[in-house]
């Protein structure tokens, strides 16, 4: 008998950067205006990824979509240890976009917001969404 898993496919592949198939980056998208994404022609989800095939809820057609750039936080945390090239302290927080689906942000000032607390994605820092607050808006 031969060593357990040689020559069965796995899910974990190389990347491309020695020899493997290239690995799609799931954060969404922010041309400067909007957060690029889909939305379901049938049952109307809204995704902040590019490319799936269909519609995670219903299986339904997506059609391409640009998204708010604001939004109302709906949870937030700042980490206190290194992730990657992030040096601590840097603030996270779930943003849901006024027209679409809640995305992962970084925030521009490492501290914890309450839920509600307005934002406005301002750009990004190596592929991620970067989002400030918003002069004195709370959601209600």
């Amino acid at each position: 008998m031969g060593e357990l898993g040689v020559g069965r496919p796995t899910k974990r592949r190389a990347g491309s950067a020695v020899g493997g198939l290239p690995v799609a980056d799931p954060r969404p998208v922010f041309d400067g205006a909007a957060v690029l994404g889909t939305r379901c022609a049938a049952c109307g989800y809204p995704s902040a990824q590019q490319g799936p095939p269909w519609c995670p809820v219903c299986y339904g057609e997506l059609a391409a979509e640009r998204f708010a750039v604001t939004g109302a936080v709906w949870s937030s945390t700042v980490v206190a240890i290194p992730v990657g090239t992030r040096k601590p302290p840097f603030g996270l927080a779930y943003l849901d976009l006024d027209d679409g689906p809640r995305v992962l942000v970084r925030l521009a000032e490492a501290e914890v917001l309450a839920p509600g607390t307005r934002l406005a994605i301002t750009g990004t820092d190596d592929g991620d969404l970067v989002a400030g607050k918003v002069a004195g808006k709370v959601a209600s």
